[in-house]
């Protein structure tokens, strides 16, 4: 793992090591969408960790889905992330928020607006979705006017200054995992008729427009973009020419020269060794559930430039100590991932000095 623990430049921003915390939905923040008490602690504790990646932050209240989850479009909002920012720039950490619209995954019992949830078009998931009053089935959206896209896209545009006006080191946009960017690339969730649907420049017409108003508001440098090419979550199928699909949106985004592309990587090689040969700067690759012994494969191999990892940096607040000395790394409470249970299963995990004593 040698090469795992080298500094990286990340346009100009110095990485102490190429491990990444990839974001993570923890479902700690107020009704109102503001980080909790214990947040600045959670990410100071990862900040050995050459970038943090925060939870996903909806860009405004219509993309909100779960509960207890973060925002940035209010000053209240805004205050709590600079609380989290500091602490983390503190223990001389670096971080970026990911904006996270949700779009159809969501439901009204979620949200202090109980809205109804907005999306590309008026098609349900054919999921569930878990509640206060347990799991309930996610209902159909309303499908948003051309009007309204062209607000979203602001929104995040707005988000974005937000989260530099926090002082976050720069924001990466989810279009990943089945939520409001990937549902407008998917052959099944996407059944518009305008410009952002139908054939795949369509399709990939909002992503690419987000990446655009978002680097038109605080610089490439500052700016990362997440996929997960066929991965089937949130009921997402991006069809037959989902391969083709990613090839023309990534060589897209990569005229935009953006800071970095994170993949989310679950099957075929072949197509993330095109995705490496087509992206012209750095390329985070995320394997879940991959083996401790190969979190650095990727970059060994020269597929990826970082490697990021979820549920380990969850579970392990010294997590590139405890790798350097091969030391047995702690196991993860499921229990505690998104219920608020104060510092059980989110900031009482033992360091490797804790333990020892």
């Amino acid at each position: 793992m040698n090469k795992l623990f080298d500094q990286y430049q990340l346009k100009g921003l110095n990485l102490k090591n190429r491990l990444v915390m990839a974001p993570m939905t923890r479902s700690r923040a107020t009704e109102n969408g503001v980080p909790g008490e214990l947040t600045p602690k959670y990410y100071s504790q990862r900040a050995s960790m050459g970038l943090l990646i925060s939870e996903g932050v909806f860009p405004s209240p219509e993309g909100q889905g779960y509960i207890n989850t973060p925002g940035i479009s209010t000053k209240e909002q805004v205050d709590g992330w600079k609380k989290v920012i500091d602490a983390v720039h503190d223990a001389n950490g670096r971080i970026f928020l990911q904006l996270m619209h949700v779009g159809r995954i969501s439901h009204p019992d979620n949200l202090p607006t109980h809205y109804q949830a907005v999306a590309h078009s008026a098609i349900a998931p054919g999921e569930d979705i878990f509640t206060a009053t347990g799991m309930q089935e996610v209902p159909e959206p309303r499908e948003l006017t051309e009007i309204e896209i062209m607000e979203t896209i602001n929104a995040f545009r707005k988000a974005a200054l937000n989260a530099i006006e926090a002082g976050a080191d720069g924001v990466e946009i989810h279009g990943a995992n089945g939520y409001l960017i990937h549902q407008f690339l998917g052959e099944n969730s996407n059944a518009r008729s305008d410009e952002f649907g139908g054939a795949i420049k369509k399709r990939a017409r909002f992503a690419i427009e987000v990446a655009k108003a978002v680097v038109d508001e605080i610089g490439a440098d500052k700016t990362g973009f997440r996929i997960s090419p066929m991965n089937l979550l949130c009921g997402v199928n991006e069809g037959q020419q989902g391969e083709e699909l990613y090839r023309y949106l990534v060589g897209e985004l990569n005229k935009l020269n953006l800071a970095y592309l994170h993949i989310m990587h679950v099957d075929r090689e072949h197509l993330l060794k095109d995705i490496r040969g087509i992206w012209e700067n750095t390329l985070i690759v995320n394997r879940p559930s991959r083996p401790v012994d190969q979190i650095s494969l990727d970059i060994d191999n020269g597929l990826a430039d970082l490697s990021s990892v979820g549920v380990l940096a969850l579970a392990n607040p010294d997590l590139v100590e405890k790798l350097k000395k091969n030391m047995p790394l702690n196991d993860p409470n499921p229990q505690t991932f998104y219920i608020n249970k104060g510092e059980e299963g989110y900031t009482d995990y033992p360091t490797m000095n804790e333990i020892m004593k």
